[in-house]
C-alpha cells in the first residue's frame, strides 16, 4: 500500500517537513555579485585542468578560459556582459517587476525599441563620452548601426514616427538592455539594463516633481530609506545663466555642461584645464566653479536674481516635492547638470548617502531633443534607471532578496505503467492555472520528498497502483503536514 511506503519514507509522514531557508522569509543574498557569472577579464587560455580548480563558489567572478587543445570553446561571456542563470533571472525578474509596478502605479505604459538602432540616433558633436563609447559598425548592408547606449533616443524616435497623433501627454516607460564600451567598475559593465520613465507634452516643472515621486517611490518599494539614498537636484539654467553673464557663446554650452559634469570623477584641476582647452577664459572658469560649489537656493538667488527662471523652477519643484511628502530626499547641488548634452532645465542624480557607488539614476527635462532630430520640439522629460547600481546598493543595505524557487504541485507517478495518469493529472492542474512539475523519470520515494522541498513545493502529488484502481491519488499537502486520498476531480 501506499499508505505503508509513505511510511517507510524516511519517518515524513510522521513529522513535520524540513523547509528549505528560502522559504522561511526574505532571506538575503550574499553573493558578490547579483548576475554570478558576469565576465570580468581578457584572461589567456589555461588548460582544463587549472579551469576546474580555479573554479569558485556560486557569487564569486570566474575569469574568461579560451580554448583547450581539444577545442572546448571558453564558457565565460564576453567581457563586461552576464549570463543570468535561472537564480539570478529570479532576481532580475523580482527588479523588473518593481520598476514596472511603480511605472504602472503612475499610469504609465510600456514600449520598447529595437536594442540595434541607426548610429546616427546616437552621434552628437557634444564632445559626450557616450559618442565614444558606443558599439557601433557597418552591417552587410552598408548601413551604420549601433547596439543603444540609452533608450532615450529610440524613444524621441517613436515620438516622431507618431508626430501629431500622439496623444499628450504620453507618459511611457521601458526596461530594455544598453551596450556601452566603457572602463568597467564596481555597478558599472559594458551591457546593462535600464528603466526609463519620460513624460512628453508637459512643460511645467510638474513632470520632473512625478518623475522624482516615482524614483522615490521605487526605493521606499525595494527597503531604502532617506538615509540610505538621496537625489540630487539642480538645473541646466544656472550653469546658462552663469555662462551668459561671462559672454560664453550658446553653441559652447552644451560641451560646457559636459566637462563640468566630470567635477565629481575628476580632480578640480583637471576639469579646468579640460575648459582651457575647449577656451573658456579663466575669469569664467573661476565663476562657473563657484557657482557650481552654491550651497542653497537663497545663494542661488543672490547670484542670479530673483526673477531667474532656474531659481523659479527649482523653488517650484521643491514646493511640489513637499506636497508628495519627499522633500527630505532632495538635495539642492547645483554641480549637478548631468553628462548628456540634450538636457535643458531640471536636472537630477540619485545617490547613496555613504558615497561608495557612482550615480544610481539620473534625469531631467530635454526640451530640445526632437529638433536635434529633425522634427519640432516639444516639452519633455524624463531618467533613466541601470540595474547594476541598485543591485549593488541593496546587496550592500542587505536588502537583496533571495526570490526561490517555486511550484504549486509535483506529480509523481510510483509505477511506470501510471505515467500516462500523471501526465493526464498535470495537464489538468496547468489547465487550472497551477504550476506543475512532472517528475519524468523512475525515482525513489524519498527523492521525491527532497525533490518536493527543494522546489518550495505546496503539494505532493502521488499516483500509486491501488489508489489508482479506486480512481484517486495520495496528496501531500507541504505546508499543513497533512495528507489525505482524494479524487483528480478534488485536486483542482
Amino acid at each position: 500500500m501506499l499508505r505503508n511506503r509513505l511510511n517507510r519514507g524516511g519517518g515524513r509522514t510522521q513529522r513535520p517537513f524540513s523547509s528549505p531557508a528560502t522559504s522561511q522569509g526574505p532571506e538575503r543574498i550574499r553573493s558578490s555579485g547579483w548576475c554570478t557569472k558576469a565576465a570580468a577579464s581578457d584572461a589567456p587560455a589555461v588548460p582544463m585542468k587549472a579551469v576546474a580548480e580555479s573554479r569558485t563558489v556560486v557569487g564569486k567572478i570566474t575569469e574568461p578560459t579560451g580554448r583547450t587543445d581539444k577545442g572546448i570553446i571558453d564558457t565565460q561571456p564576453p567581457r563586461g556582459t552576464r549570463d543570468f542563470f535561472p537564480e539570478d533571472m529570479r532576481l532580475r525578474n523580482w527588479l523588473f517587476g518593481e520598476f514596472a509596478a511603480v511605472s504602472t502605479a503612475f499610469g504609465f505604459e510600456q514600449f520598447d525599441a529595437p536594442v540595434l538602432e541607426s548610429e546616427e540616433l546616437f552621434v552628437r558633436k557634444a564632445g559626450e563620452e557616450i559618442t565614444d563609447q558606443l558599439y557601433n559598425f557597418e552591417d552587410k548592408g552598408q548601413r551604420r548601426v549601433a547596439l543603444r547606449p540609452e533608450l532615450t533616443p529610440s524613444l524621441a524616435r517613436l515620438v516622431l514616427q507618431r508626430g501629431r497623433t500622439l496623444p499628450l501627454p504620453a507618459k511611457w516607460f521601458a526596461i530594455g538592455q544598453c551596450w556601452r564600451y566603457e572602463r568597467m567598475t564596481r555597478g558599472r559593465r559594458r551591457e546593462h539594463y535600464q528603466w526609463n520613465m519620460d513624460i512628453v507634452g508637459v512643460a511645467g516643472v510638474e513632470a520632473e516633481a512625478e518623475l522624482l515621486a516615482a524614483i522615490v517611490t521605487f526605493f521606499e518599494r525595494v527597503g531604502l530609506s532617506k538615509d540610505d539614498v538621496g537625489v540630487k537636484v539642480s538645473s541646466r539654467k544656472v550653469l546658462q545663466s552663469v555662462l551668459t553673464q561671462y559672454g560664453v557663446p550658446p553653441e559652447s554650452f552644451a560641451r560646457v555642461c559636459v566637462i563640468v559634469d566630470k567635477l565629481d570623477k575628476l580632480p578640480r584641476d583637471k576639469v579646468e584645464e579640460e575648459l582651457r582647452v575647449l577656451g573658456v577664459p579663466p575669469a569664467t572658469i573661476n565663476g562657473v566653479l563657484s557657482a557650481v560649489s552654491i550651497q542653497s537656493l537663497e545663494e542661488l538667488s543672490q547670484l542670479l536674481g530673483p526673477d531667474s527662471e532656474a531659481v523659479a523652477d527649482l523653488t517650484r519643484l521643491f514646493q511640489l516635492a513637499e506636497g508628495y511628502g519627499y522633500k527630505d530626499w532632495l538635495v539642492f547641488d547645483p554641480s549637478v547638470v548631468r553628462g548628456l548634452a540634450y538636457y535643458t532645465g531640471i536636472v537630477f542624480e540619485g545617490f547613496d548617502r555613504e558615497g561608495k557607488l557612482r550615480a544610481i539614476c539620473g534625469g531631467g527635462r530635454y526640451d530640445r531633443l526632437l529638433g536635434a532630430f529633425g522634427g519640432d520640439n516639444a516639452p519633455m522629460a524624463g531618467f533613466g534607471f541601470g540595474d547594476a547600481v541598485i543591485v549593488e546598493l541593496l546587496k550592500e543595505k542587505g536588502k537583496l532578496p533571495a526570490p526561490p524557487h517555486r511550484v504549486d504541485d509535483v506529480v509523481v507517478p510510483l509505477d511506470t505503467a501510471l505515467r500516462p495518469a500523471a501526465s493526464g493529472i498535470a495537464s489538468r492542474l496547468r489547465r487550472a492555472g497551477r504550476s506543475v512539475d512532472l517528475v519524468l523519470e523512475n525515482k525513489k520515494m524519498k527523492w521525491a520528498f527532497k525533490h518536493a522541498e527543494k522546489l518550495n513545493a505546496s503539494r505532493l502529488v502521488l499516483v500509486g497502483t491501488s489508489e489508482w484502481e479506486r480512481g484517486k491519488v495520495v496528496v501531500k499537502d507541504l505546508g499543513k503536514f497533512h495528507q489525505e486520498e482524494v479524487t483528480v476531480e478534488d485536486l483542482i
